[in-house]
């Protein structure tokens, strides 16, 4: 059987035209207007009236409580993919979606994608629409719906315990889908055409559409990825205080903050951020962050946060304590797994303000709800997609010594090339093509969902993303992936990627004979990997040849000793700063070649 490759939120390549749109009639030919007023769909009903709405043509609907329950509310304003979008303002029962068939849509601003939340019923539901810009130019593009109760959970925004039908609730698991396209994002937003949409008996229903702003004036500083949703604790009215490591100074400071699968939503009670003294003390008094002007936050299943500009001197060198109060009981939690440095746990009670360690007794080796740490200025960030070696597995918990925080360094203390801030988006055991973690549900697997599933979230949504280095790969094929699938499989990253304007360069796949799965028939796929990528010129902006770097030249299909971490497949501290020094800066923005 051959392997789907794609992620159902796909998005193929801008291509701008100033044509008119190629298909036209009656509809097409109206006046933008605003997506409220074209809705001609109900989606949504009460349990105790099941028959008010007929979301796919077969009397079945989404259950306003289950959505509610979920902290999707009637006008809810979640935020997810960097977009904040509208729930509709429509009571169930009444029309709060627009079955996709070439109605143009106002729409206005400025951004580097267009966010659509959607659903398919039917089956997926594929179009192609187009953007109106206030120039009087026009792009295409092609959108995918995946189905609502069949769609892969791995890349949906929100899904629900149950639908409901004529007869009543069911159990199953609709959901919904945040899908992204491509924006000129020098232009300006106009309007949109929805896709006409193939297919006998399928529909592209659209709930919302919004244009992403643009990160400007903002730079990437420390990021991480949500690897899982495990059980944790139960939580009952405690405070963390997670220590990061930023690679960006500044002086204005925001954090992110992500309750990606999840079921249910999050409370933050409160939250602040300091400089860190030592162990989870901090240097002075924390600051407090703000969400909407607001001292705390919810957020919905499977939607982000973002706090409010804070003028905070974020330094060079310097970790940060981000402090957030849990007031409620959490007993699963998004979170990113291996962060190979120690976060604390306060006795109960709203510890997020205190100037001292004393309330923190326990520890915590992951960064649950924390995802990102921007800073004001500054210009942009290389994001790194990876796995464990990426993620600095077996390095020295709290010394930094990733590669990417050597590669940070380097960025720090030259002039040749942008000083970006490097963000680190590793995931132990991640693969390219396959989900280790299934993207739904509470689940002890912490390897995340493919890197094709992840590159929306984790990449193209990250703050001001200039380049992206792929280092994926040796995951599937010591799993039983082709050499051919795993190319692949980069390859389509690289094109989603330089879609939206990033730079996408890849790397060659590390030896690592010796470890229990890196056989020679493994090692086989990993060479024709590395062999293929060094010999395409095309699909990718620049290669970093890593396997050159780190193999043992006298027994290439193994890690030179010198380093090998002693498992054979992770590099140790100095392995991985031969990685970053072997970097030529210049690879990450194509200027060329010159110096280190």
């Amino acid at each position: 059987m051959r392997r789907q490759l794609w992620g159902p939120a796909l998005v193929l390549a801008l291509v701008t035209s100033a044509a008119s749109p190629a298909s036209a009639g009656a509809a097409e030919e109206r006046e933008p207007r605003p997506l409220r007023e074209l809705y001609d769909n109900r989606a949504v009903s009460e349990d105790d009236r099941p028959g008010a709405a007929d979301f796919d043509g077969q009397g079945r609907s989404l259950p306003a409580a289950a959505l509610r329950a979920a902290g999707w509310r009637i006008g809810a304003r979640p935020t997810v993919e960097g977009t904040r979008l509208g729930w509709p303002v429509s009571r169930p029962g009444r029309p709060d979606n627009v079955r996709a068939d070439g109605q143009r849509v106002a729409v206005e601003g400025r951004g580097d994608a267009l966010t659509f939340l959607v659903a398919g019923t039917g089956g997926e539901a594929t179009g192609t629409g187009s953007v109106h810009y206030r120039d009087g130019g026009h792009s295409r593009y092609r959108l995918t719906a995946p189905d609502w109760r069949t769609g892969p959970l791995a890349t949906k925004a929100v899904a629900l315990p149950y639908l409901n039908t004529r007869e009543g609730g069911v159990k199953d698991r609709p959901r919904l889908y945040v899908v992204t396209v491509p924006l000129d994002a020098r232009r300006t937003v106009e309007s949109v055409r929805l896709p006409h949409v193939r297919g006998f008996g399928r529909a592209l229903h659209v709930f919302d559409l919004r244009v992403r702003p643009a990160a400007e004036g903002w730079t990437g500083s420390w990021s991480a990825s949500t690897a899982g949703l495990p059980e944790v604790g139960p939580w009952r009215d405690q405070t963390l205080r997670l220590v990061v490591h930023p690679t960006k100074a500044g002086p204005t400071v925001r954090v992110r903050l992500s309750n990606t699968f999840a079921g249910a939503p999050v409370r933050v009670g409160s939250a602040t951020v300091a400089v860190r003294a030592k162990d989870a003390e901090p240097r002075s008094e924390p600051v407090p962050l703000a969400f909407g002007g607001r001292r705390g936050a919810v957020l919905p299943a499977g939607a982000e946060a973002v706090s409010d500009p804070l003028d905070f001197a974020v330094e060079e060198g310097a970790d940060l304590l981000v402090s957030l109060h849990l007031p409620g009981s959490v007993p699963s939690v998004p979170l990113h797994d291996k962060a190979v440095q120690k976060s604390y746990l306060s006795t109960p009670g709203d510890h997020a303000a205190d100037s001292d360690g004393a309330a923190y007794t326990g520890t915590v080796g992951t960064w649950p709800l924390l995802t990102g740490v921007d800073v004001s200025g500054g210009p942009g960030s290389v994001v790194v997609l990876g796995d464990s070696i990426t993620e600095g597995v077996r390095t020295t918990e709290g010394a930094n010594k990733r590669w990417t925080d050597a590669l940070a360094r380097r960025l720090r203390a030259q002039d040749r090339v942008p000083r970006y801030g490097v963000l680190n988006q590793g995931i132990s055991a991640n693969r390219v093509l396959s989900d280790r973690y299934p993207g739904d549900g509470v689940s002890a697997d912490t390897g995340g969902v493919s890197a094709l599933n992840r590159l929306d979230r984790d990449l193209l949504a990250q703050t001001s993303a200039r380049t992206v280095v792929l280092f994926e790969g040796i995951n599937d094929v010591r799993w039983g992936a082709g050499a051919d699938e795993v190319v692949n499989g980069l390859r389509q990253l690289a094109s989603r990627a330089r879609a939206r304007g990033v730079r996408a360069v890849v790397t060659t796949l590390a030896p690592c004979e010796g470890e229990s799965r890196c056989t020679a028939a493994v090692d086989a796929e990993r060479t024709a990997v590395n062999r293929a990528l060094r010999a395409d010129r095309h699909s990718f902006d620049a290669v970093l040849d890593f396997d050159r770097v780190l193999r043992d030249p006298d027994r290439p299909a193994r890690m030179l000793p010198a380093y090998d971490s002693g498992d054979h497949l992770h590099p140790g501290e100095a392995g991985l700063q031969a990685l970053a020094d072997a970097v030529d800066l210049g690879e990450l923005t194509g200027r060329p070649r010159a110096g280190g």
